[in-house]
């Protein structure tokens, strides 16, 4: 079993940036590759990036890319991920997981309960 904990979410003006976190914990978490995705009020849950159990691959969405940034630091069990020139669309519940290394969310076994982001125009 692996425990996810999201933090670093809040309310930002476009054009600003935030960092968020993912605390992990439980049996081999490290092993995992892990990714987020958003969710925006009456949308779909959405894939935004992921990130390979070691660190060394990782993919966006074509909306973020040049945009966000996404690691981990296998050392803390944490993910980050660091949003810049954020805009308002970026507005969203933010979720960390942990399973399959891809952008399908079927591919991850292990959720966080999410981080709320509101960008303000």
């Amino acid at each position: 079993q692996v425990q996810l904990v999201e933090s670093g979410g809040g309310l930002v003006q476009a054009g600003g940036s935030l960092r968020l976190s993912c605390a992990a914990s439980g049996r081999a978490s490290s092993t995992y590759a892990m990714g987020w995705f958003r969710q925006a009020p009456g949308k779909e849950r959405e894939f935004v990036a992921a990130v390979s159990w070691g660190g060394g691959t990782t993919i966006y969405t074509d909306s973020v890319k040049g945009r966000f940034t996404i690691s981990r630091d296998n050392a803390k069990n944490t993910m980050y991920l660091q949003m810049n020139s954020l805009k308002p669309e970026d507005t969203a519940v933010y979720y960390c997981a942990a399973g399959t290394f891809g952008s399908a969310w079927y591919s991850y076994n292990y959720w966080g309960q999410g981080t709320q982001v509101t960008v303000s125009s």
